[in-house]
């Protein structure tokens, strides 16, 4: 055993190796695996990630999850990017026995009233993920267990990370004039 060895633990050994930079999976070969085990289910793949079909989301991820090949068991980030017409879910999934990193995408069209599947049921880590995702966006991930507000009080008017919520510079949507609290944007029942 090393000297390095002692000092960390019995793990140290086991982890040597790990320094190394994590490989992204191209976005074209994750969609080509997904098209051949999910038919139908990708809407677009460039080298950086692929865009599922959101009524596809949670099989495609079960497959990535289970499928020994791929191994992706989990999920770093997931995260809601508002793109004014409509919003983007992104999931960084990260293969640790593969030491691959891939990203995937699925869309919501409805920009009043976004929707994806949750993917609770494949990475229990997406519990918090999800809830800041509808408590900061306004996404609803249909079928997650306690879908509620984690940051902001229930009442909070609206989500305060979409594009919508303040005045966009240049006028590309008109959101709200004030922030609540400021002067003629008070909440109603707070001082």
């Amino acid at each position: 055993m090393r000297h390095d060895d002692l000092r960390l633990g019995p793990a140290a050994s086991r982890l040597r190796g790990c320094h190394q930079m994590t490989a992204d999976l191209s976005g074209l070969d994750l969609g080509q695996r997904i098209q051949q085990k999910v038919p139908d289910a990708v809407v677009d793949a460039r080298p950086e990630w692929a865009e599922v079909r959101a009524e596809s989301l949670v099989e495609v991820c079960t497959f990535l999850r289970d499928d020994p090949e791929l191994d992706f068991q989990y999920l770093s980030s997931l995260t809601g990017v508002d793109r004014l017409d409509h919003f983007e879910v992104v999931y960084h999934l990260l293969s640790i026995s593969r030491n691959q990193e891939v990203i995937l995408k699925a869309r919501c069209h409805d920009h009043e009233n976004p929707e994806v599947p949750s993917v609770v049921p494949v990475w229990r880590g997406a519990h918090l993920q999800e809830r800041e995702a509808f408590d900061l966006m306004g996404i609803r991930f249909r079928g997650h267990p306690d879908l509620r507000r984690v940051f902001l009080w229930e009442g909070f008017p609206g989500h305060p990370l979409r594009q919508d919520w303040l005045n966009v510079p240049g006028g590309q949507m008109a959101g709200r004039e004030r922030f609540p609290g400021e002067p003629g944007g008070k909440l109603e029942g707070r001082g």
